[in-house]
């Protein structure tokens, strides 16, 4: 499975948003600083999100992004697959013709595995991840930090 930076921090960040849903609309500077992600990257998948209808925009002072459902109703994969990101674990990006031009012995097996993990991950909700124990423990030390900074960041 190839799943590389553009998926995992557009997750990470998703997930940093609906962690600090009730501080308002949270910047990406803010992101940027929790998450040690770079503002203009964060710029690129914000993009994207907001293409896909994952997040909403709020302009002027005070502004950044919002949620633009409820965290339960967004799934890790729907992020994603708005990123572009490509769950395949073949060899052939799922063409088929990773075998002088034909499918090769083991193609549907990894197909079939990067079925199972989209599937997998479209039953995690932003939600489930936000309610986790292991999650609510680095928000709280990057909340500290965030006080620090006068930031929101609150669970």
């Amino acid at each position: 499975m190839r799943l590389t930076t553009r998926g995992r921090y557009a997750v990470t960040a998703m997930l940093d948003l609906a962690l600090n849903n009730e501080c308002g609309p949270i910047s990406l500077a803010d992101i940027s600083q929790r998450q040690e992600i770079s503002l203009s990257y964060l710029e690129q998948l914000f993009a994207k999100l907001r293409q896909n209808n994952l997040v909403s925009s709020v302009r002027g002072p005070g502004g950044g992004y919002c949620l633009a459902r409820a965290s339960d109703a967004i799934s890790v994969a729907e992020i994603i697959d708005a990123v572009n990101e490509s769950i395949d674990a073949t060899s052939c990006s799922g063409k088929g013709n990773c075998h002088n031009g034909d499918i090769c012995l083991t193609h549907h097996l990894w197909d079939d595995l990067s079925h199972q993990i989209h599937r997998f991950l479209s039953g995690i909700s932003l939600d489930s991840l936000v309610h986790q124990q292991d999650v609510q423990v680095v928000m709280l030390r990057q909340s500290d930090q965030a006080d620090a900074n006068s930031g929101c960041a609150k669970v």
